[in-house]
């Protein structure tokens, strides 16, 4: 049985690490299959089948790490010492290491092992993830020579791999896309096990799921939130994620006057009852990857909105969708027109006929095939 390593930041509630879970499920089997994270206590670790093993270079969990940790020695320290570190944490009988994330598990994973073949995915913008100014020019800098030690490049999105092409036009790995995978039965199920209460059926309710990181932009829809009831357009916005930016969002809800009609319900282990009683999903981020929670809206059926980024090509053929432009003001138009309507979504697109086998066949063709010489 084939020995593979997957790579990833942590198992903590976000979407590459939801994906992450499906995917090593799926592939358990077939194929002899370790995790490795920087962070340890996932929240999504009790969801692995029992075959699959973790190990963690930390044994804490991002949050339980000191704001000097998280931003600067445990980074440094991955990009300092990495040849150590995956000498004595990672190195094994691996017949290939996969590093699922961009950022410093794909740092890590390029350390050079002759007996082992390397992939990376790329679930992001590259071109935006690591932010302007002189630290991500450095960081672009860095992650060329990273990227080159890989012999397989495979990204979430065609947007991704364009944008990827545009940073680094010269690398001569072989690349390719290759969408999320869902399991869609364990998203149908999950749907239906907890009642939601909080929300108010007498109006609009509108739910996100995301990390609390600028990328996501909730400062932005909370401005427009803000406008929207100042002409009395009623509605509440539901946001279902945690992140460095929570205590700064907190304030600006406060000093906004609208936490009756904005609520940050934090982590949720299962956000699904909460888009399945939404009337609309939302991803209203400046800049995506793929947008996999977006898949699984699609699996409930909800009408969709987001901003035009990478995204865009998760519903491009799902007709109960609505694509803005990324800017505030777009944001704003976009809501009060779904807003007037106060068309209530009563789930009558119910779940797409939704296959994702053919994405696990895809990544057992790229573990399988042998390199070109």
């Amino acid at each position: 049985m084939k020995k593979i390593l997957f790579g990833i930041t942590s198992l903590g509630l976000g979407g590459a690490e939801r994906v992450l879970v499906d995917i090593v499920n799926k592939l358990s089997d077939e194929y002899d299959i370790t995790i490795f994270t920087i962070y340890g206590k996932g929240e999504l670790e009790k969801q692995l089948t029992k075959k699959v093993k973790v190990k963690s270079l930390y044994a804490k969990s991002y949050s339980e790490l000191s704001t000097f940790q998280k931003y600067f020695s445990v980074p440094l320290k991955i990009l300092l010492q990495k040849q150590m570190i995956y000498q004595k944490k990672i190195k094994g009988d691996y017949e290939i290491e996969i590093a699922f994330l961009e950022g410093p598990i794909t740092r890590l994973l390029s350390t050079k092992n002759k007996n082992t073949r390397k992939f990376v995915w790329v679930h992001n913008d590259i071109s935006l993830v690591f932010g302007k100014g002189i630290k991500a020019n450095i960081k672009k800098q860095i992650d060329k020579k990273v990227y080159q030690k890989y012999e397989k490049i495979v990204f979430v999105s065609q947007d991704n791999k364009r944008k990827f092409k545009q940073i680094y036009p010269n690398l001569k790995n072989e690349q390719l896309v290759i969408y999320n995978y869902i399991d869609k039965e364990k998203v149908l199920k999950k749907a239906k096990q907890e009642p939601i209460e909080c929300f108010d059926k007498n109006c609009i309710c509108l739910v996100t799921v995301a990390r609390l990181v600028q990328q996501k932009a909730i400062d932005r829809l909370i401005r427009v939130h803000k406008k929207l009831l100042e002409e009395n357009l009623q509605h509440k916005v539901y946001v279902i994620g945690d992140g460095p930016l929570k205590a700064k969002l907190e304030q600006e809800i406060q000093e906004k006057g609208i936490k009756s009609s904005f609520e940050l319900l934090g982590k949720k282990e299962n956000p699904y009852p909460y888009i399945q009683n939404a009337d609309y999903f939302c991803l209203l981020s400046y800049f995506e990857g793929y947008g996999m929670v977006l898949e699984e809206a699609k699996i409930l059926g909800k009408s969709i909105i987001i901003t035009d980024t990478a995204a865009r090509e998760a519903v491009e053929n799902y007709k109960n969708s609505i694509i803005l432009a990324n800017d505030e003001n777009a944001i704003y138009e976009g809501l009060k027109e779904v807003i007037q309507k106060k068309e209530k979504n009563i789930n009558n697109e119910k779940e797409e006929t939704y296959d994702n086998d053919e994405i696990i066949e895809k990544i057992k063709d790229v573990i399988e095939k042998n390199k070109e010489k």
